[in-house]
């Protein structure tokens, strides 16, 4: 119902603007070009005088607005106020034209709307109102794209950073749910109407696939490169509302050449579904919305990257399907390259491949696409990853930094934290010992032999218990003291296996041997480097 109304207010703005309420490609064409820019500028303008006010009101309260990263922090709730001024920036932002997607800041308020009945549920139910908002920004993206299993992987690999089952039921019962509520409503249809046309497997559809991966992840890195410049140059005007009108000119100039370049790009990916392009009005069309999409998110336009990233990815898809055309090869599966590409060029944006593939499917309810977009999502995804350092959602960084920590703290060696210890040999006397002890701030002093073997400890504690029992004197061996039983870790042994030592007993260091059989001493390991080490995945 949030998003719904979210539609019908963009459509009853379309509707004072332009004097119809169908796709801003068309309805621009209500007014001169030379006007376009304008409209687009100053609906930037707008934006930006709203956005300028939740970023005002972030800084002072230290919130943070976006759902993705409420759900990351466990934070008790959705701000309301931030939120729906950012709702009406991408309103304005919207309306005008600005090349991004209406699914953003649906489901900021659909997330909004679980949190404040986050509020309302009953203490006995247990319901956490991080788990209330993710169920509730899953429903949204579903009723968006009607969409329910891709909708609850998404807020699963992105949010959670993990697809566990227990994490995943909720989200998918609030997902179908959602899109029910459309079907009952009358929305049944999928988006894209493709299920009629079955994509055929064969060497050169496969070998086609397997290049618009690959060029989809090219596309989808050197999209979020540009993206990121694109920032750093709007990011020199400093007041937010110029800064999204001067974005808004620049979408409205290129909107010159063609407007299909504006909006989300719905109606363009349907009519590219139809065959309604030639290959030179593809490759600029693609070229054209790079920039755009570009130039509304680099001015700070707020709005979703899921419709664009699908229409350039429906492009290069496109584009591949007349090149195999002109070439006389894969031309049996038709525009369908077009929906290849939508999934590849959403994976390697997103960084969510699952859920790319799964959306694709859900969307034209063509099950014959499952085992092409297998291979084009994970490619792009794979490819993007090696290429880009930076992602679209910071979150998807933060997982794949701390898998990555996790990944070098179980496979480094404990040989790379060995530090130097306090050690003697058993012939010592207890008065060396303590005062090697003293000198370390060490309470066990490690006893080796003349070749360097490991032997055992000595505790500071013992030897006072002893002195003070008369059972010993300061002159007494350690090796009248010393504990033979002392627990070890060794080098080539794995940090996670340090880490498990550790856990059994109640000690701050540990000796390092070299192994079990020959067990020389190296050094000793301390329970403090290993909680550095862990402390970028814990």
């Amino acid at each position: 119902m949030v998003t719904l109304g979210f539609r019908y207010t963009l459509e009853f703005f379309n509707q004072l603007v332009f004097g119809r309420s169908d796709d801003i490609t068309r309805a621009m064409h209500v007014w001169p070009w030379f006007v376009w820019p304008l409209i687009v500028g100053t609906g930037g303008v707008i934006a930006g005088l709203f956005l300028r006010y939740a970023v005002s009101v972030e800084k002072t309260q230290s919130v943070k607005t976006d759902y993705l990263d409420v759900i990351n922090a466990r934070l008790d709730a959705v701000p309301t106020r931030t939120s729906l001024f950012r709702a009406f920036s991408s309103i304005a932002s919207i309306s005008s034209g600005a090349s991004v997607g209406k699914e953003g800041p649906m489901v900021q308020l659909s997330a909004l709307c679980g949190s404040i009945l986050g509020r309302l549920v009953p203490a006995a139910l247990q319901l956490k109102n991080t788990d209330l908002v993710a169920m509730a920004a899953a429903a949204g993206l579903a009723s968006v794209y009607h969409a329910p299993l891709a909708s609850a992987i998404f807020v699963a690999e992105v949010a959670f950073g993990i697809s566990a089952l227990q994490r995943l039921i909720p989200l998918v019962i609030a997902a179908g749910t959602s899109v029910m509520t459309m079907w009952l409503l009358g929305y049944r249809s999928p988006l894209y109407p493709l299920s009629d046309v079955q994509f055929v497997i064969s060497f050169s559809s496969l070998g086609w696939v397997i290049a618009l991966g690959v060029i989809g992840g090219l596309t989808g890195a050197g999209f979020i490169t540009l993206a990121g410049l694109s920032k750093k140059q709007f990011a020199r005007i400093r007041s937010l509302p110029w800064r999204l009108g001067v974005g808004g000119l620049l979408v409205g100039g290129l909107a010159i050449i063609s407007t299909d370049i504006l909006g989300n790009g719905y109606d363009v990916i349907l009519n590219i579904f139809r065959g309604q392009y030639l290959f030179s009005g593809l490759l600029l069309l693609l070229v054209l919305k790079l920039l755009a999409t570009c130039c509304s998110i680099g001015s700070s336009a707020v709005g979703g990257m899921f419709t664009p990233s699908l229409l350039i990815g429906a492009l290069l898809g496109a584009l591949f399907n007349v090149l195999a055309a002109q070439l006389g090869i894969g031309i049996e599966s038709g525009w369908l390259y077009a929906a290849v590409g939508m999934g590849a060029v959403l994976a390697a944006i997103s960084q969510a491949p699952l859920m790319a593939m799964l959306m694709v499917m859900e969307m034209t309810l063509n099950s014959s696409l499952l085992f092409p977009l297998m291979i084009a999502t994970v490619l792009a995804t794979m490819v993007t990853y090696r290429l880009q350092s930076a992602a679209t959602y910071p979150l998807i960084t933060t997982h794949f930094s701390r898998a990555e920590a996790k990944f070098d703290f179980d496979n480094t060696s404990i040989d790379e934290l060995i530090i130097p210890g306090a050690a003697v040999l058993p012939g010592s006397a207890v008065s060396d010992a303590l005062a090697l002890s003293s000198l370390r701030r060490e309470r066990y002093v490690y006893v080796i032999n003349e070749s360097g073997r490991f032997l055992g400890v000595v505790s500071v504690h013992d030897i006072a218990a002893g002195v003070l029992a008369q059972k010993i004197t300061p002159d007494s061996p350690v090796s009248e003291v010393m504990d033979h039983e002392f627990p070890f870790v060794c080098q080539h042994q794995s940090l996670r296996q340090g880490w498990e030592a550790f856990a059994q007993v109640t000690l701050e260091r540990l000796p390092v041997l070299t192994n079990e059989t020959d067990r020389y001493f190296l050094g000793a390991l301390t329970k403090t480097s290993l909680v550095r080490k862990a402390e970028a995945f814990l």
